[in-house]
């Protein structure tokens, strides 16, 4: 598991790590643990990552059985991310640590669930759990999945996008274009980011200003978004290319709405699962958690988090989360245990994907050299 990183959800990352590290088995797993600083350094565990000394961050899995119990054996890499299997990988005092199967990201956010981290995995050669290149990108950023989400057909809220720039360029005409769009309250937001950070409710024009202000100090996208009286509910989704869905639950937070201090620090918030909604509706919750985790090109995992308007009882899609929190207090895994599934088994099942999906990589032409009389030369790897 690969934890930290430098982003406003370094903190959250070290709990989702330690969380999962509990749940690998000993007995299969052997893992070295990497960690990335809030200054960006990677460090082979996490005495120099800034993380409190807490021996169950785990880092990157390498399988007691040499990845046969899921699909076919993976190439192997190293966590120096030079070509797979050429160099073992050392600690800080030179040490080898052997060679590894397969790597779990838990960094939350910018650098990690962008598609960024993804990428450098991938011209590594090393199978990764959850969503490749370009499914972490579109998941990441709000603004493009909501496209994405409307162009296939799935019902979302009305929004617009705002660029940082164009706040000290007329932040007056913007605030009044969102006022002819939908009007208050509204919701802002960065475009690109997670765990509520940065994320206000405007209810007049002063809101709406100070709300762009603050969204923007973390990225130069900014969404806005009709707010709506509606009860939020989430949904986990599991697999490649026959995902499933989870039994729904909903959320009630302890302040007006689920922000970081109601994720992560105040107790009153509730999670009810399964969510009190009619099997009607959570049938049509599932469909549209896997039709959107379709829409994203996704593998592996996401969480699906929806609003179910109070008066019309609409569903509407919000978002999904690539690297869903592994906290104690997490929807993504108490879902899945609601649904049969245990922690540990959800663990042991997206390594799993994470294998079976490189070693169908792994099978693909990847190579071509006509010949003669216009035949073609095909080759493997």
């Amino acid at each position: 598991m690969i934890y930290g990183g430098r982003s406003v959800e370094h903190e959250v990352s070290l709990v989702s790590a330690r969380a999962i590290m509990r749940a690998l088995d000993p007995g299969r797993y052997e893992v070295v643990p990497i960690g990335i600083t809030k200054q960006g350094r990677w460090v082979i565990g996490g005495a120099h990552c800034a993380l409190p000394p807490d021996p169950s961050v785990r880092g990157l899995v390498r399988l007691r059985d040499g990845g046969r119990s899921g699909a076919t054996r993976s190439a192997r890499g190293a966590a120096a991310l030079r070509p797979s299997g050429r160099h073992p990988l050392r600690a800080r005092n030179g040490s080898s640590l052997g060679q590894l199967d397969v790597v779990f990201p838990v960094v939350h956010g910018t650098g990690g669930e962008d598609g960024s981290l993804q990428g450098l995995l991938e011209l590594a050669d090393i199978p990764y759990v959850g969503a490749g290149v370009a499914g972490s990108a579109l998941g990441l950023d709000k603004a493009v999945m909501k496209a994405l989400f409307r162009d296939a057909g799935l019902p979302i809220v009305d929004y617009r996008v705002v660029l940082r720039r164009d706040l000290g360029q007329g932040r007056d005409r913007l605030v009044r274009s969102v006022e002819q769009a939908f009007g208050y309250p509204c919701f802002v937001k960065p475009a690109n980011g997670g765990s509520s950070i940065g994320v206000s409710k405007a209810r007049d024009a002063r809101d709406l200003s100070a709300a762009l202000e603050l969204a923007g100090r973390y990225d130069r996208k900014i969404l806005v978004e009709r707010a709506i009286d509606a009860r939020e509910i989430e949904c986990s989704v599991l697999g490649n290319d026959a995902p499933e869905a989870s039994v729904p639950g909903e959320i009630v937070p302890a302040n007006e709405f689920y922000d970081y201090r109601a994720k992560y620090i105040d107790p009153g918030s509730n999670l009810l699962i399964p969510a009190p909604i009619t099997d009607r509706q959570a049938r049509r919750i599932r469909e549209l958690a896997i039709k959107a985790f379709r829409a994203l090109d996704l593998c592996g995992m996401a969480r699906a988090d929806f609003f179910l308007d109070r008066t019309t009882e609409a569903i509407f899609v919000n978002e999904l989360n690539t690297i869903p929190g592994f906290t104690p207090i997490s929807m993504y895994p108490k879902l899945w245990e609601a649904s049969g599934l245990p922690f540990p088994a959800l663990v042991d099942r997206l390594i799993r994907l994470a294998l079976e999906r490189h070693a169908e990589k792994k099978s693909l032409i990847t190579s071509y050299r006509p010949g003669r009389n216009g035949r073609r030369s095909l080759t493997k790897g």
